[in-house]
């Protein structure tokens, strides 16, 4: 007998769940100690992981979603948030200026953060391809 339906995707969550604290813990290092990286690295880590951990979130939502499905979705929603710091209103630049706020939000738009959110999102579909292809023991 096979498990149910409902436990692959449980499994699948719960992985992605995983893989995102420990993607938010590298992000969150990256800015706390950026002085200590290589400038590049310090430069774009962030923005990298920041578009790995969407495809991760969406993972968690959407765990049936082909892998190029969230792969796409990763970057829209990433390029959007990025978009998004074009608008300058008080309100929204009030979240802006709190700590969560500027993790989540950014604050100002860069054509480079557009570049670097592709290569997270890369890199998340990357990762569960290769995932994926790992023997089970």
């Amino acid at each position: 007998m096979g498990a149910a339906p409902g436990a692959a995707q449980i499994g699948r969550r719960l992985t992605f769940a995983a893989c995102l604290a420990a993607t938010i813990g590298l992000g969150l290092a990256s800015r706390r100690f950026g002085a200590d990286l290589p400038g590049f690295v310090a430069a774009y880590a962030g923005d990298v992981l920041w578009a790995t951990a969407a495809y991760l979130a969406i993972g968690i939502a959407r765990p049936a979603a082909g892998i190029g499905r969230r792969a796409m979705a990763a970057f829209l929603l990433s390029a959007a948030v990025e978009t998004s710091q074009l608008y300058h209103a008080p309100w929204i630049d009030g979240i802006r200026a709190t700590l969560p706020g500027a993790l989540l939000l950014g604050s100002g738009f860069l054509w480079s953060d557009i570049a670097c959110y592709a290569v997270g999102a890369t890199i998340g579909a990357a990762g569960e391809w290769a995932f994926a292809r790992l023997p089970v023991r």
